[in-house]
């Protein structure tokens, strides 16, 4: 009932040709000539020009980004923080309720 099916493998279909024997050729030295002259390569970027408007954009991006991480972390510490606090309370109320219980049997 629960035992896996293997495929079998088919008989390779058509005409199998045997392997192309590659002969060894010699190899010839060429004639050397002179070195090409180098050529100066084409700038493939253009430069920035970084303007006093450009400038106060990125220190304003920059600054938001870094105000908004900051927030999010600052959040999540104080949801660990609260979360660590409530799980001490329940536990002491939970210490209290089964200490109660102890003392009265």
């Amino acid at each position: 009932m629960l035992r896996p099916k293997i495929p079998t493998n088919p008989t390779p279909a058509g005409h199998l040709t045997p392997p192309v024997l590659v002969e060894p050729t010699a190899v010839v030295p060429s004639v050397q000539g002179p070195p090409p002259a180098p050529v100066a390569p084409a700038p493939t970027r253009p430069t920035v020009q970084l303007t006093p408007g450009t400038a106060l954009a990125l220190v304003g991006g920059g600054t938001a980004v870094v105000l908004v991480v900051g927030a999010v972390l600052v959040s999540m510490l104080l949801a660990v923080a609260i979360t660590g606090a409530s799980v001490a309370v329940c536990a002491l109320v939970i210490r209290s309720i089964v200490h109660a219980d102890a003392k009265r049997r």
